[in-house]
């Protein structure tokens, strides 16, 4: 019983210090997530980017089968992510080139070099993402956060349904 109270004490405190290192004072910050399960498993570089279906129809998957996300800050097609710093805690890129798998239209993927210069992976011009609270294939725990943060579908456009 004592364990679960300390557990449970320990949580909120790094509840409590991620709340305050996203609420940077500014409000029109919307990279805030809820904390991230350092228990996932870190995403593949060079993914191969596949679709799978599921309650919010056909959607973009790595070849784990992990759920890939776009965010909404970003301007699509502007070659720069506006994820950074905490932001990138919660919500990681998808690393490198990435491969076409089934039903993935090769010609809309492609990559933009991020403000420390690594590549990140794009398709349809929109940078690629992990939620960290996925942890599992088929997850879409990260489905619009912050209203800013959906699943992509295989012809390119943003499902915010």
């Amino acid at each position: 019983m004592k364990t679960t109270s300390n557990r449970m004490a320990a949580t909120m405190v790094v509840l409590a210090v991620l709340v305050t290192a996203c609420g940077s004072g500014d409000s029109s910050d919307t990279t805030a997530a809820p904390a991230a399960d350092t228990t996932a498993a870190a995403p593949a570089a060079g993914a191969t980017i596949e679709t799978t279906s599921g309650d919010l129809g056909d959607y973009l998957v790595d070849e784990g089968g992990l759920t890939l996300y776009v965010f909404l800050n970003d301007e699509q097609n502007s070659g720069s992510s506006a994820c950074e710093d905490q932001c990138l805690a919660n919500w990681p890129p998808l690393e490198g080139e990435a491969a076409a798998g089934g039903g993935v239209d090769a010609g809309m993927l492609g990559t933009i070099t991020r403000s420390d210069g690594s590549t990140q992976a794009t398709y349809n011009g929109w940078p690629l993402y992990y939620f960290a609270n996925d942890s599992a294939p088929g997850d879409t725990n990260g489905q619009s956060v912050n209203d800013v943060w959906y699943v992509i579908a295989p012809d390119g456009t943003v499902v915010e349904g």
